[in-house]
Parts: structure tokens; sequence; C-alpha cells
């Protein structure tokens, strides 16, 4: 038992009384700053568990966890393991406030703030949660979908509402920012910690958070360069659903959404973009996946948006 555990345990858990809401706090910020070292480590959690806490307030329910606050703004600086507890949070969320599917973009609710000290807290409206279930259903929720993120134990923790009452909250930036999907996904039946669930859900998510965006913002669709085309598209839709590394792909799904011919072009646009360096290859069992290189992300937004390919890249 960790001390913020014992401390809630003998404050009475998310029932506990406005009086003890400043010192749960404080052990609250202690356990996520442990929480962020210990994300640094190649094994997170394994000597005392990562923590994150869950209250009820205000209609929504709000988690707070050990990533950085500007995960909200650019989620490209978060490392995999700290993204994917995120992406758990967000699953238990969705499983505690049971939203239902979402009708479209506009459904998406995810919202999130900032913890004394940058730590990152994620809100879903709950309007029909009982606060009541939070101390034996959080837990529970929380090792749904994070027990099985490689070389990480963690916990989650039913907390007073009060404790988080003051984060000013704000929507994500970005039409595919990574919390959205989760979101989206969690609330289609997947598992957002799961980069293989993610996967399944993907062709249901895409056109979901961003039905028209392909030909709205930008037309790499009528590029007259067949090569160039590919890549734009290839490019557009990993960064359309948020694929920086958290998130990844595997490298076979780079032809998804092609059809005859071009699903050959496609697969050798991304080993082109690979050899570029615009891609990045993380190693996997029996398959290759690949994200987008946020070292690259200037090149990368230039490219969909404009057509210029980096001095570099050599297309087929």
């Amino acid at each position: 038992m960790t001390e913020l555990d014992a401390a809630l345990s003998d404050a009475g858990g998310a029932a506990a009384p406005a009086g003890a809401t400043a010192h749960l706090r404080a052990l609250l910020v202690a356990a996520l700053r442990h929480g962020r070292a210990e994300l640094a480590l190649k094994r997170s959690g394994y000597e005392s568990p990562v923590e994150v806490a869950i209250g009820h307030g205000g209609g929504r329910l709000l988690a707070a966890t050990p990533a950085a606050a500007a995960l909200r703004a650019d989620p490209r600086q978060a490392g995999e393991r700290e993204w994917l507890l995120v992406a758990a949070v967000v699953g238990a969320l969705v499983e505690l406030a049971e939203p239902g599917a979402p009708a479209n973009a506009a459904a998406i609710g995810v919202t999130a703030g900032e913890l004394d000290d940058g730590y990152l807290v994620v809100a879903l409206p709950a309007p029909r949660c009982d606060p009541g279930d939070l101390d034996e259903l959080v837990p529970l929720a929380f090792e749904h979908h994070a027990g099985a993120i490689d070389r990480l134990r963690a916990s989650a923790h039913a907390i007073p509402g009060a404790v988080l009452a003051d984060v000013a909250l704000r929507e994500p930036i970005g039409a595919g920012h990574p919390l959205r999907i989760a979101e989206a996904v969690a609330r289609l039946g997947g598992r957002p910690a799961d980069p293989r669930s993610v996967e399944e859900q993907e062709e249901l998510v895409y056109p979901l958070l961003d039905p028209d965006g392909d030909r709205r913002q930008v037309s790499p669709h009528d590029d007259p360069d067949p090569a160039k085309r590919v890549a734009r598209r290839i490019l557009q839709r990993l960064n359309g659903m948020g694929k920086w590394g958290g998130y990844h792909t595997d490298f076979a799904h780079l032809a998804r959404g092609f059809a005859g011919n071009e699903r050959q072009l496609a697969q050798a646009v991304g080993e082109a973009l690979l050899a570029d360096g615009l891609l990045a290859e993380k190693p996997s069992v029996g398959q290759r996946h690949v994200f987008l290189n946020p070292r690259r992300a200037a090149d990368i937004h230039r490219l969909i948006e404009t057509g210029a390919a980096p001095q570099g890249l050599k297309l087929p």
C-alpha cells in the first residue's frame, strides 16, 4: 500500500471530507512526481507502482496522471509508455462514464488540463456516473486497460472530485489528437492502450474524427505526381490518427485505402519515407511497425500541406 493509497483508505476514499482535500492533493502530487521519474526508466513501477487518480465532480470524471500537461498541445513530446498510460486512463474513463459510441466528431468530449508542477489531468463528461461506485470500479477499469502495457506496473485510485476541482480544462489541440483518438477507440469498443486494438478500429475512427479533412484542408488526392500523391496521403492519414510514436502502425497497413497498382506503389513509397527518416521504425515481434518521426515534423507537415518534398527524399 502506497502512502496515497493508505491516506485515501483512512479518509474514506472518493467520499473523503473536504477537510482532507489539501492533504490528499499533496500526496497525489508526490505520487505523480514518483510516477514521472519511473516512466523515464526502462521498467516502470516495479518497486512501487506508477499511480493515477480518478475523481468525479461537476458532471465529469477527472483523472490525474504523471504525464506532462504539454501533451495536450503537443503529443509528440510524450514517450511511448507515458502515452500508453494516458491512453489506458482515457479507456478507463470511458468505461466508467459509459457514453456510448460517438455519432460524429463533435460528440468527442475529452478535455485536458494541468495540475501543480505540470501534470496532465484528463477529463470526460460523465453525468450518469455514481461517485459512490468509484472506489470499487476505478481500480478494475484501469487494470482492464493498463494491465497489458509492457514493462509497466501501475494502479489507479478513486479520489474526491474536490482534489482536482480547480484544474482548468481545454480541448486537445488538433482534430487527430491522440486523446481524441483514444476516446473514440474506447467508445467504439476498443482498448486505446493496445496498439493492435487501435489498428482494428482505424477504419471507423479516421473518418469519424475528420471525415472531410483530406479534401477540405489540402489536396494530396489531386497531386499530379503519383508517388508524391501516395506519400502525402500516407503521411496525412498517419498524422490524422496521431501516429507520432505513442501510436504506431504495421508497415503493411500503409497501403490501406489504395487500390490496384497503387497498393504496390504505397509499399515502395513507405520504404522511401523510411529511408529519408520521415518515418521511423519500431521493432515488433514478427512485424515492422512505423510512426511519424517527431524530429521531422516540419518536413512532414510541409509535404502534406503543400507538396514540397524534402531535398533528400527519393520517391519511386
